[in-house]
């Protein structure tokens, strides 16, 4: 295969990623720009096996190899086995990104135990876990990109200490195996998007107005936008930057 598609160098040519909650909104932008960047890329999906489907077929149209797996993020072992599933299919693994999660908004003392549980599940577990799966494949020099939240930072609204507490964990997860990996080149980095238009938070939703003037640029990203960040850390411009915290977030934190 050429080593331009579209105009760009294939930076990741030959190599493979692994996007958890791939099947939409920035999951979707990000699996879609490694392909264009030149990884082959399997990714996860929960329930909607036909968004995911239709981002397989973007990838191959792009002329790259892609899969995408059923797996509650929730099971461990449903992580695990899509990690394993994987190297299997493609075998290998150079990039890692947690990105699927669990949005609940709701005042802390309506919060029940189920929900609790869960929220930690899929935010906080399921990333280590699937880290914990994708080392034991990956060759030195690998990448771990997780996605947090603006909310880890700033939480401007009621309701969202269960989310911006899950979130929060992200950037101890991502300092303790950025220090761990270090010594085999392994990168690991956090990236906080802001306002994302997606259909969970459009950005012609009610509450959108008064969430773009939190930002200093008074608008919402497009999810190709916190894409191109993630892009970056899987590349070879990321091989010297561990255990960062990028807020991808039009100032909502300045």
């Amino acid at each position: 295969m050429s080593n331009v598609l579209y105009g760009k160098d294939l930076v990741l040519d030959g190599k493979v990623a692994f996007v958890t909650g791939g099947g939409r909104g920035i999951g979707a932008a990000v699996a879609v720009r490694l392909a264009e960047d030149g990884a082959d890329v399997a990714l996860t999906y929960q329930s909607d096996s036909g968004t995911a489907a239709a981002v397989v077929d973007r990838i191959k149209a792009i002329g790259r190899r892609a899969v995408a797996i059923a797996a509650e993020s929730a099971d461990v072992t449903a992580v695990t086995s899509a990690v394993d599933r994987t190297v299997e299919e493609f075998g290998r693994l150079d990039i890692l990104v947690n990105n699927a999660a669990a949005y609940l908004v709701a005042p802390a003392a309506e919060i029940g135990p189920a929900a609790l549980d869960e929220t930690i599940a899929v935010n906080i577990r399921a990333p280590f876990v699937a880290a914990q799966a994708a080392v034991r494949h990956m060759t030195d020099g690998g990448r771990i990109i997780n996605i947090g939240s603006n909310m880890a930072e700033r939480a401007p609204f009621p309701g969202f200490a269960l989310y911006s507490m899950s979130k929060t964990a992200l950037t101890g997860l991502t300092k303790g195996l950025g220090r761990e990996l270090g010594p085999r080149g392994i990168t690991v980095n956090l990236v906080n998007p802001g306002p994302t238009d997606t259909a969970l938070n459009p950005a012609d939703g009610p509450f959108a107005e008064t969430i773009r003037g939190f930002t200093a640029l008074g608008r919402f990203a497009v999810p190709a936008e916190i894409a191109a960040a993630v892009a970056f850390l899987a590349g070879a411009g990321g091989s010297y930057v561990t255990g960062a915290t990028i807020n991808v977030d039009g100032g909502f934190t300045i």
